[in-house]
């Protein structure tokens, strides 16, 4: 596996930005089972676009779960990129950071690694405020993304606490949760003014997609029936659900909003959910 951490100046957000990749190679696992890896011109893979969550950055996954060894052994790409605390949403006289995960990154990504750009190998995830981002393109690019994992949220929206106290499945609405450093883009996201007709109204870019016929991405959400994102978690899955959407929901007994669980997550996305080819994708597979 091939782990890069690269360093460019950003259009979208007028600064230098990181991004970590993951690109499978041929492996220790491949040798001992006799396997072979060939590497020719205009071999793609299968790519997870994966995002951090609040007070992250694009180290995190490598550093906490072992998404370098999933995306190894199942040979998919993972394009990780740093947003510091923007909830993946553009900053009026600002910084881009929807822009620049929605347009900037896929499009320099596609160009610099051998990635496929067909829809039903190109996937979304992400945790806590990545989950938010997750769904946000997902809902905004179903046409580009086939399946959007969400560990332990859901996009925000209007009407809908974003944190609220639980245990053991069981919500206290009495005790205000404060909102952690990533603050006031995150109560922005709650507020109709802010959001309502504008990109970041999530719910009804999902709507329009039914309406539109518009073919719909899978999707999953796992979370802790102890995550103060829980709440949000089930109105979004059943909402979406209701509306017409493939979805799987996961709530994990005795857990929070913990990084055992998204490594976890992340395990049977892997292994289980997203459907992967397993392989890597030779230019007589393709369309390009």
């Amino acid at each position: 596996m091939a782990v890069l951490k690269m360093n460019f100046l950003s259009q979208s957000l007028g600064m230098q930005t990181n991004v970590t990749v993951c690109l499978p190679t041929y492996s220790f696992a491949d040798s001992m089972e006799g396997k072979q890896v060939k590497y020719v011109r205009g071999m793609s893979y299968q790519t997870l676009y994966l995002l951090h969550g609040g007070s992250g950055d694009d180290g995190d996954y490598v550093n906490f779960t072992n998404i370098v060894r999933y995306a190894d052994m199942h040979k998919v790409a993972v394009i990780m990129p740093g947003v510091h605390n923007s909830c993946y949403t553009d900053v009026e006289d600002g910084a881009k950071y929807y822009t620049y995960v929605a347009e900037e990154l896929p499009k320099l990504c596609e160009a610099f690694f051998p990635l496929s750009l067909r829809r039903e190998d190109t996937f979304v995830a992400g945790l806590s405020m990545g989950s938010h981002g997750a769904m946000k393109l997902a809902m905004h690019y179903p046409e580009r993304y086939a399946a959007a994992l969400m560990m332990s949220g859901a996009s925000y929206r209007p009407g809908v606490p974003s944190m609220v106290k639980t245990l053991n499945g069981e919500f206290d609405f009495q005790h205000e949760m404060k909102i952690p450093v990533s603050g006031s883009l995150q109560a922005k996201l709650v507020d109709p003014a802010f959001v309502h007709g504008t990109v970041n109204d999530v719910y009804a870019a999902a709507q329009r997609n039914v309406e539109q016929n518009k073919s719909l991405p899978k999707l999953f959400f796992r979370v802790g029936d102890s995550d103060h994102a829980l709440y949000r978690t089930l109105l979004a899955e059943r909402d979406l659900r209701e509306w017409g959407y493939d979805t799987t929901l996961e709530v994990v007994t005795g857990m929070g909003h913990e990084w055992d669980l998204w490594d976890e997550s992340l395990r049977l996305a892997m292994s289980e959910w997203l459907p992967l080819r397993r392989e890597p994708i030779y230019p007589d597979d393709t369309k390009e």
